[in-house]
């Protein structure tokens, strides 16, 4: 596997959690550990409804740049959903959900980076545009 590629993919699904206010995003780099995956996505929402929202919005961004999953478990339920990607596989809980599992503790041995979106600083101009009369 590209590793370049997961993690560049894990930091996509970072991004589209984001997008609709994911609680506490995670990645996890499991390719120092026994594992399925290159890296773990751990993120939550704080109702099942936005669970689904956070799960469709990865689904239709990595959609965008031409990544399907390859099995997606649990979105019917909405507590723990399961999108696997191959070689990056996102995890999107029902926060308390989250809590009670605590993938983060059992994968401690695992390098973990809090995912924290970076803002882009927007210029503001006061007054740089002028207003139309009726003598321009």
């Amino acid at each position: 596997m590209n590793l370049i590629k997961s993690k560049s993919k894990a930091l996509d699904i970072a991004k589209a959690a984001s997008s609709k206010k994911a609680l506490d995003t995670v990645i996890i780099d499991m390719r120092g550990v026994p594992s399925v995956a290159d890296y773990f996505v751990v993120t939550s929402g704080a109702s099942s409804a936005q669970v689904r929202a956070i799960t469709d919005n990865i689904i239709k961004q990595l959609k965008r740049k031409r990544q399907s999953p390859w099995h997606v478990e649990g979105k019917a339920e909405s507590l723990w959903v399961l999108v696997d990607y191959g070689d990056v596989i996102a995890h999107i809980f029902y926060d308390e959900t989250r809590h009670f599992y605590n993938l983060e503790r059992l994968w401690g041995d695992a390098p973990q980076e809090h995912f924290k979106e970076k803002v882009k600083a927007r210029k503001i101009r006061y007054g740089s545009k002028r207003r139309k009369t009726s003598d321009n």
